[in-house]
């Protein structure tokens, strides 16, 4: 037997499925994250708290700093993707597994009637 939480999960993700797996609604669940996480580097490179870094950072400015932007980029795109990918597929497995046990309980009431 279903729970009433597990029964507005399984509606809400059965209409929304489809939804979830376009882009542009991927781009809501892991760009905060990754955001912050590149804001969170950006502060600690040039905080300067390691001066040898600033140094280096500062002496080949031009093609490191080209090097970190894309990196920072690289590591967004990354974060957005694996995460709303990630918790689509948390979300799937769920639904999943929500219907093979209503199915089997389904089968059971099922079996149950007709052996009396």
């Amino acid at each position: 037997m279903l729970t009433q939480e597990e029964e507005k999960f399984m509606a809400y993700w059965q209409e929304h499925r489809l939804k979830k797996r376009k882009w542009i609604k991927q781009l809501s669940v892991g760009l905060p994250l990754a955001l912050a996480l590149v804001a969170g580097i950006s502060v600690n490179l040039f905080s300067g708290w390691y001066t040898r870094a600033q140094m280096v950072l500062f002496r080949e400015s031009a093609s490191l700093i080209i090097i970190l932007l894309v990196a920072a980029l690289a590591l967004v795109v990354f974060m957005v993707v694996f995460s709303s990918r990630h918790r689509w597929d948390q979300f799937e497995q769920r639904y999943l597994e929500l219907m093979q046990r209503k199915e089997a309980v389904g089968g059971q009431k099922e079996m149950a009637s007709h052996s009396q």
